[in-house]
């Protein structure tokens, strides 16, 4: 059975200065995506960055009184380090300033939309926010501010190369309205087609030298221009694969691949979904397949930036909560549309009420009364032959004649997560594909209030062999509950799956003895 490629990538965030929680929401839900693709059986490529090349980069440099490239890279190293504490299985990490392939890359398509005819040098005045990198009308601005960073956008005036983009608008809109290149969720498609609708005109995509700081790759043939920082910074997801020095990772993972999945954030829409395309129409290459949009974080009702004064220290939160609590937390909390607004007191909330008290509290107790009752081994349901479950993949065979225990809530609950999560993360709703797996844990701990272990184990010391094969069998279904809550949190809290895992394994017939899988939390 021939495998599916799936391409994932992330933003390649701007390193002015060190990273923020805001942008490991992003890591986090790339990261589910890629696990949950590889356990499929696909073969998964999970593409980050840093964009290296922006003025506000050279601004911030200046500031610090830092020379640019050393700036850069002490900045870049910190967003490569968040992968560790969140435990984000990344394959390969782009630095635009510094991988050699991605200044040959931008400069082979720039040369392909200039072949295309789609590229003209033109003198332009604009209002340009350097936080956003992009110039705005004036009705796009609030009350005369930038609406993303609050602050006025500067007057530029300058001769710069333009990209056609008006050339594309009908295409694009098609190629959108159509699904053939997907937004999620809908509003966000909506939003891109009302965009378009509006009408989209060509766009600069230079900076002269001298605005630019003498930072940035050089536009081929035109020495007193350097790339615009979001055509170099769009370019990476081609770079990355070899684009402009060899083409074999292109060929596998952009051109041949079933899917080719961007994550971003809502205020670069525009970019990844009307600039970013219309300029692969123009070079001639395959469009992504899907654009998976989130939203902001938020602290105190303020979005969460390098910038604006409002921040979070990701790794700082990872060690005091640990990682499970922080990842769990960006999945549960932030709905498929709109923002969530973070505080230590709701992530503590959230990892004690459903890690702590829901699933791990289920575990240590399933496998605890598998010891007190049972020597710590698994019993063999009614009407099976052997352990059955010993094997992880096993499940109840006979479960709707099991003796007297209401179990078909609990066994439904594992035989249905498997495709809700499918569902869900195909929907990009990580609240919904996280809530499914929940399910089995709330399942299995109303089934424990509800059939009593303990009272059955009592009943079968003093002589009554039908309390012991009632017995047999819910502890049989409880540890099948915890063996597929343990594979089905495996894309969302690698290292607690692993745990459960353990915890739910018998080594000689017998399961490890019983340990906490998630601590109760306190504020540092």
């Amino acid at each position: 059975m021939t495998r599916s490629h799936v391409y994932v990538t992330t933003t390649i965030p701007y390193v002015n200065a060190r990273p923020h929680v805001g942008f490991a929401l992003e890591l986090v839900q790339a990261d589910v995506l890629a696990r949950h693709h590889r356990r499929r059986g696909d073969a998964v490529r999970l593409q980050a960055g840093t964009d290296d090349n922006a003025l506000k980069n050279v601004q911030a440099a200046e500031r610090a009184g830092v020379p640019v490239q050393e700036f850069v890279d002490r900045n870049a190293a910190a967003f490569v380090a968040l992968h560790r504490p969140l435990n984000v299985s990344v394959d390969d990490v782009v630095h635009t300033s510094r991988d050699p392939g991605h200044r040959a890359g931008v400069e082979r398509f720039w040369r392909a939309c200039e072949a295309a005819g789609d590229l003209y040098r033109k003198h332009y005045e604009g209002l340009y926010c350097v936080g956003c990198e992009q110039f705005s009308t004036p009705a796009e601005l609030d009350d005369g501010r930038c609406p993303e960073h609050g602050t006025a956008p500067q007057r530029v005036a300058e001769e710069n190369w333009f990209f056609r983009l008006s050339r594309y608008a009908d295409r694009l809109h098609d190629l959108i309205d159509s699904g053939r290149l997907r937004i999620e969720p809908a509003e966000r498609r909506n939003e891109v087609l009302g965009f378009i609708a509006g009408g989209l005109e060509d766009f600069s995509v230079s900076r002269s030298v001298a605005r630019a700081r003498g930072w940035g790759i050089p536009v081929p043939g035109d020495p007193s221009q350097v790339v615009y920082v979001w055509w170099d910074a769009l370019g990476n997801y081609l770079t990355a694969l070899g684009y402009g020095t060899g083409d074999a990772d292109l060929r596998r993972w952009w051109s041949a691949a079933d899917r080719r999945i961007h994550l971003l954030g809502k205020g670069v829409v525009r970019f990844h979904a009307v600039y970013w395309p219309a300029m692969l129409l123009s070079a001639g290459l395959p469009l992504p397949t899907e654009i998976l949009v989130h939203g902001y974080l938020t602290a105190g009702g303020r979005k969460i930036s390098k910038s604006g004064g409002a921040t979070v220290d990701p790794v700082a939160l990872v060690d005091a909560y640990g990682t499970d609590a922080v990842r769990w937390w960006l999945l549960r909390e932030v709905p498929r549309v709109g923002d969530a607004d973070f505080t230590h007191d709701r992530l503590i909330a959230r990892a004690d009420d459903e890690l702590a008290n829901g699933i791990g509290n289920l575990v240590n107790r399933v496998v605890a009364m598998l010891h007190r009752y049972r020597d710590g081994r698994p019993p063999v349901l009614p009407g099976t032959d052997g352990e059955v479950l010993l094997d992880p993949e096993a499940r109840p065979r006979d479960a709707g004649r099991l003796p007297d225990v209401p179990a078909g809530q609990v066994v439904a609950a594992c035989e249905r997560a498997p495709a809700l999560v499918a569902a869900a993360l195909d929907a990009f709703d990580l609240r919904a594909a996280t809530e499914a797996v929940r399910a089995i844990a709330d399942a299995a701990n109303r089934f424990v209030e509800q059939v009593r272990p303990w009272e059955l184990a009592r009943a079968e010391r003093a002589g009554d062999g039908d309390a012991g094969r009632r017995l047999d069998a819910a502890l049989a279904v409880l540890l099948h509950a915890c063996r597929t809550l343990g594979a089905e949190l495996s894309p969302f809290l690698p290292d607690a799956a692993d745990r459960i895992a353990r915890q739910c394994a018998a080594v000689d017939g017998r399961l490890p003895a019983p340990s906490p899988v998630f601590p109760r939390l306190a504020r540092p």
